[in-house]
């Protein structure tokens, strides 16, 4: 047996060191050159309508809130700002953003014209670049760039949609509903109260396609509407007797009644022609900025941060074809702060790649303004397909075939023209 001195161990050690630092440093030749981030804003009370929505479909009266219904709060600016701290850290680590104030060129925010998006990316700005006030771009009224294109739908588009939803929930509105029936059953024991009347628990769901082409699901919405207000209250660290009426004691328990969200963006969201008429405009702006156009076009810098509505990722997901389960939360949730991600990088050949994911904090992340950092990192699904590769970077796609994907379902038709 060959025997080896103690010096001879220790120099074949190095040799092994310097060998596999050398692998690691061929490895590591790629250079994150863009970004462009689609975020929800955070946490917020429920909108108006759904707290009307949500307080006669249950004959009860909700938590209330100190902030204005539907405006971000003071927790959810500071869950933001969690975010936006930790994205600013990871990104001047990688070199594409410096120390010093950022202009155009380097950084970009733009957010849809309501409060919670406006005040999440401020919230956002102030966590990357503390004491810079970067402004904060938004219309001053509807914003195409968020919203369906205006006017009616045709008939033949009405009725895809119609078809498409139909198709989503099995193709029988009333069996969807009864094969549902233990998720609605679970929301009605944390929301009605007992021998009370609870309205939209007995009502047969009704289908409806609005006059721009747009889903709803009357019964569903409400109870969506629901799970999703209840999750808002665990995230906002209300007292436990006020979420869901005092019927949960943890996250686990609050992700088991928030099914009945996702089957709504599954019914009524997450469908083909909804998403290509109410994502197009967004999208082919995504597309623009990850090619650096300039016509027509938010400006080319190195981070773009749009601050949206969870619609717009649930639009973008669907032309992308992209799917996630993340943490406790049920299949496709998109929550507070939560942000779809395109980033651009470049290897030392010059080729181009594209890395797509979501990422999202936790339940108990947002409930307990946890710190993010690497060994508390926010949740994080990438999308993957034929010809991308996992490196040390994530998971990296042939630019080429990344765009043929993210533009392929851009319906060039809705597509609304503007400057910004």
């Amino acid at each position: 047996m060959l025997r080896l001195s103690p010096l001879s161990l220790r120099l074949l050690f190095a040799a092994f060191v310097a060998l596999f630092s050398q692998i690691a440093q061929a490895e590591s030749h790629y250079t994150l050159e863009k970004v462009v981030e689609i975020s929800r804003h955070g946490v917020r009370p429920p909108s108006p309508d759904n707290r009307r929505a949500i307080e006669a479909g249950s004959a009860r009266t909700w938590a209330s809130w100190l902030t204005r219904d539907g405006d971000l709060t003071g927790h959810g600016y500071t869950a933001a700002w969690l975010k936006g701290r930790y994205e600013s850290q990871r990104y001047r680590q990688l070199g594409l953003i410096g120390n010093a104030c950022p202009n155009n060129a380097e950084f970009y925010l733009y957010a849809s014209p309501m409060q919670r998006t406006k005040m999440t990316a401020q919230a956002l700005a102030e966590a990357a670049f503390p004491g810079c006030g970067v402004t904060v771009q938004a219309k001053k009224g509807p914003d195409p760039l968020f919203q369906y294109p205006a006017g009616k739908a045709s008939k033949a588009s009405a009725a895809a949609s119609r078809q498409e939803a139909l198709a989503a929930m099995g193709g029988d509105l009333a069996a969807a509903q009864q094969r549902l029936q233990p998720q609605i059953n679970a929301l009605k024991r944390a929301v009605c109260q007992p021998a009370a009347p609870c309205p939209v628990f007995s009502e047969p769901w009704q289908l409806s396609v609005w006059s721009n082409g747009t889903i709803g699901i009357k019964g569903l919405d409400t109870l969506a509407a629901m799970a999703e207000t209840l999750r808002l209250e665990w995230s906002e660290n209300k007292p436990l007797s006020e979420v869901a009426f005092g019927k949960v004691r943890s996250a686990a328990e609050i992700a088991q009644l928030m099914p009945l969200l996702s089957y709504k963006y599954d019914y009524t969201n997450d469908l083909p022609s909804s998403a290509s008429r109410g994502a197009s405009t967004l999208m082919d702006q995504i597309a623009k900025a990850l090619r650096g156009e300039q016509q027509n076009a938010l400006p080319d810098t190195r981070w773009l941060l749009i601050v949206a509505h969870d619609i717009n990722i649930s639009w973008l997901r669907t032309l992308l074809d992209f799917h996630w389960q993340q943490g406790l939360y049920p299949p496709g949730n998109i929550p507070p702060g939560g942000s779809l991600v395109f980033e651009r990088w470049r290897d030392e050949r010059q080729q181009q790649f594209i890395r797509i994911y979501f990422q999202a904090q936790s339940l108990d992340q947002l409930r307990q303004l946890t710190p993010l950092d690497q060994q508390n990192p926010p949740l994080l699904t990438e999308l993957h397909f034929n010809g991308c590769k996992t490196t040390e970077a994530g998971t990296l796609c042939p630019f080429t075939a990344a765009m043929q994907r993210i533009e392929k379902n851009i319906n060039r038709s809705v597509i609304v023209p503007d400057r910004y």
